[in-house]
């Protein structure tokens, strides 16, 4: 077997690019649109790893989605946790459950998709206010 991608249905193609693209760093592989099927394809990954990359799925007839999103979470390993979960949340991104143990933290796309962040290599030492910051909301 190989991994091939994630799905994950978006209401709001702008948000999400915002979001995976220009937050978290994703880059655009390809898209492809479908007039017939009425939605639109977007395909990211992280810089050069076009093997590991995420399809966004919009549908341009609006639709209300429950339980197709109980997948569980996307995952990104970062180079320094504190800086990039700062880096979002100094974009206005809710760091649902902070990197208080220098290794994982999780925050939450436009759309409620979960997205575990874990630091690359060792964890870093705890440093605040990350230690002693709460959780918010779910992850």
């Amino acid at each position: 077997m190989k991994y091939l991608h994630t799905m994950v249905r978006v209401a709001d193609v702008d948000a999400s690019l915002r979001f995976y693209r220009d937050l978290l760093g994703l880059e655009e592989l390809r898209r492809h649109e479908n007039e017939g099927g009425r939605y639109t394809l977007i395909f990211l990954a992280p810089p050069g790893q076009p093997e590991a990359p995420i399809e966004l799925t919009f549908n341009w007839d609006p639709e209300e989605y429950t339980g197709g999103r109980n997948f569980g979470h996307l995952a990104y390993e970062v180079d320094d946790i504190y800086a990039f979960c700062q880096k979002l949340m100094d974009a206005g991104v809710t760091i649902n459950r902070p990197p208080r143990d220098g290794n994982m933290a999780f925050v939450r796309s436009p759309d409620g998709i979960s997205v575990e962040l874990l630091q690359k290599g060792d964890r870093l030492p705890p440093q605040e206010p990350w230690a002693s910051m709460e959780n918010t909301g779910s992850w």
